[in-house]
């Protein structure tokens, strides 16, 4: 009597989880279960670990412009488009002002991530999900490792990862080039087909996907950073990465 009331025990949490997961998440079933062999996970920082909605990096891209602003000796409108210019050009606008005015990429990184953070909330949910999270975690970020720093220790999750991959370890050759994801995997002797690639800007998934990683894009309207969003090379989609990090801990637990 005691086995077949265990064996009606799992029957019911698997049944649950399944009514749970069909709820709650917009990626199939079937396909979810992929991610249960993973044992790399690369994250993006900005507008991925924390919501774009807090508008953290609209504060980083005003203190770009106020820097070429200010190098340039150049109005706050011609440094804007200057700015986009080379952002869309280069990929980032540090990359630009590097190869075309030889700047100083710390005076640069150190002036523009000089930014007010204090009102970011921790996030328990989160680091609940983080922590639970099997395998290996790095942040891959083409910003540098003391802003990294900066803002997972203040929405407290900076302990949940292994390393943070930054512009500098790419030598300023930023995400999408992919000899920065090579770089990466390289250093940490990463197997791609058992990596999980997590990011708001879709172009960036495309180099982890040709390289055989599982991909994850987090859904926003940034017009930027939506473009190539329905490409073959998205595996996964989400808007809630806590609730979509939830699910594969599930599924393991199941």
């Amino acid at each position: 009597i005691a086995r077949r009331q265990r064996q009606m025990c799992i029957r019911d949490r698997f049944y649950s989880f399944r009514t749970i997961f069909r709820s709650r998440c917009r990626n199939s079933y079937k396909k979810m279960k992929e991610l249960k062999s993973i044992k790399y996970w690369i994250f993006d920082l900005d507008n991925t670990l924390y919501s774009g909605k807090t508008k953290v990096f609209e504060q980083v891209d005003k203190k770009m412009s106020e820097y070429i602003s200010k190098k340039l000796n150049v109005s706050t409108a011609e440094a804007k488009e200057i700015q986009k210019n080379y952002f869309h050009e280069y990929n980032t606008t540090l990359n630009g002002m590097i190869k075309n005015h030889k700047i100083d990429a710390d005076e640069f990184l150190e002036f523009v991530h000089n930014i007010d953070i204090d009102f970011l909330k921790k996030d328990l949910i989160l680091g609940e999900e983080l922590k639970k999270l099997d395998g290996k975690k790095i942040i891959f970020t083409n910003g540098s490792r003391k802003h990294a720093l900066n803002v997972t220790k203040r929405i407290g999750i900076d302990h949940y990862f292994d390393d943070i991959f930054d512009i500098f370890d790419c030598e300023f050759v930023p995400k999408p080039a992919i000899q920065s994801y090579k770089k990466l995997v390289e250093k940490h002797k990463i197997d791609p087909k058992l990596c999980g690639f997590v990011e708001d800007i879709a172009r960036n998934l495309k180099p982890a996907y040709e390289m055989g990683m599982k991909t994850v894009w987090i859904e926003n309207d940034e017009p930027w950073a939506k473009k190539f969003s329905d490409g073959d090379f998205i595996d996964f989609k989400t808007n809630n990465l806590s609730e979509f990090l939830k699910q594969i801990n599930l599924l393991k637990a199941a």
